[in-house]
């Protein structure tokens, strides 16, 4: 059974494995604890962003992590837009509909908290599964990030795709 839940205090060990196995995929030399405890959790705190956890019969394997852009959040790429920041299904649960599941309960409640349209920067190896999931190609490239905007113009049905 599939349970997709807030990041708790309890879950800090399991996310952060989980963040590292990611980094490591995409080749990041950033320490990723030191990503976790600095930066992400300290902001979910302040409410500036959320992270969920998917567990699949009890065993969290997979993490998502997104926010409504806002001028008062550092990063703001899209104002009003729902920023499917970060997603990660550990490998050996990858094809099982894990990762569709997690981000569209995620674009729910991006779209439950005011957000009407959602974007993403996905890496390279990543573009099918949000191409699949409904996003498109906008043309539009993020310096920053080095990498093409993919957007879903409407999260109304979001889950009905």
């Amino acid at each position: 059974m599939l349970h997709v839940r807030s990041l708790k205090d309890t879950d800090t060990e399991i996310f952060t494995r989980l963040f590292a196995e990611y980094y490591a995929e995409l080749d990041c030399p950033d320490d990723a604890a030191h990503l976790v405890g600095e930066y992400i959790i300290p902001d979910m705190l302040a409410g500036l962003l959320h992270v969920d956890l998917i567990a699949d019969d009890g065993q969290v394997c997979g993490f998502v992590i997104y926010q409504i852009d806002d001028i008062d959040n550092e990063w703001n790429f899209k104002e009003g837009w729902g920023d499917v920041r970060e997603i990660y299904v550990s490998p050996s649960r990858r094809g099982c509909g894990l990762g569709k599941f997690l981000l569209y309960s995620a674009e729910m409640k991006l779209r439950e908290a005011g957000a009407q349209t959602a974007y993403c920067l996905p890496y390279e190896k990543a573009i099918p599964f949000f191409t699949a999931c409904g996003y498109e190609n906008s043309a539009e490239y993020c310096e920053d990030l080095a990498c093409t905007v993919f957007e879903k113009r409407s999260l109304i049905n979001c889950c009905n795709e």
